[in-house]
């Protein structure tokens, strides 16, 4: 059963997550775990003329591209963010735009090569809403790539996540884990002819590996 998000107050959580996550002086970058230079890079997109970032964050990613050339486009509900990042990287040739994703998803009539998400909206939006809705956006051939943390064994499903710890104002979203497997059939079920999920480990033992998860128009 679908979980109730509230969009106003999500917003405000994730404005407040741009003023502590955004840095003017970072610099373009491309990373799919949390873990800076481990894993697999933009290769995973297969060579794309056009891209949208779902979630979009910071624009780090997508200014990355931009350099090599790659038409970009990011979505991100905070106008904070957005506000952020399109003053940073609009001048390297990257569109970000304010929008809730699924409503964006929805109106867009553009088609992209590689629609991505890095800790992004796949990991806080229902995979039965929004998988449809990125595989009407994809061209031909195009793919879809996410990463996020692995499911924690035995919690699946929505997972309620507070902002900033237990105390303070109780600023709250909902993030979506499942079990590898899980993903590939929710991807499948949406229309992709393919589906690959796996976790990559993390540079040192026992730390907390990344979920990355492909799909192929």
């Amino acid at each position: 059963m679908p979980v109730p998000h509230d969009i106003p107050a999500e917003t405000e959580l994730w404005d407040a997550f741009a003023e502590s996550a955004f840095r003017d002086e970072a610099e373009p970058s491309f990373c799919w775990t949390q873990y800076v230079g481990h894993g697999p890079g933009p290769e995973l997109l297969n060579s794309p003329t056009s891209v949208l970032e779902i979630g979009c964050g910071t624009g780090r990613a997508l200014a990355h591209l931009a350099q090599q050339g790659v038409k970009t486009t990011g979505v991100d509900l905070s106008p904070r963010m957005v506000e952020l990042a399109s003053a940073r990287w609009a001048p390297h040739g990257v569109r970000i735009e304010r929008a809730e994703v699924l409503d964006w998803l929805a109106a867009d009539q553009s088609q992209y090569d590689a629609v991505y998400s890095i800790f992004g909206a796949a990991w806080f939006t229902d995979p039965s809403r929004i998988f449809p809705l990125v595989r009407q956006r994809l061209a031909p051939g195009g793919v879809f790539v996410f990463s996020q943390p692995p499911a924690i064994p035995g919690a699946y499903g929505p997972q309620g996540m507070y902002k900033g710890g237990f105390a303070g104002k109780a600023m709250f979203t909902y993030r979506y884990s499942y079990k590898p497997a899980v993903w590939e059939r929710h991807l499948l079920r949406a229309g992709f002819s393919t589906a690959q999920a796996r976790v990559v480990e993390a540079p040192k033992e026992g730390h907390i590996g990344t979920l990355i998860v492909g799909a192929r128009a």
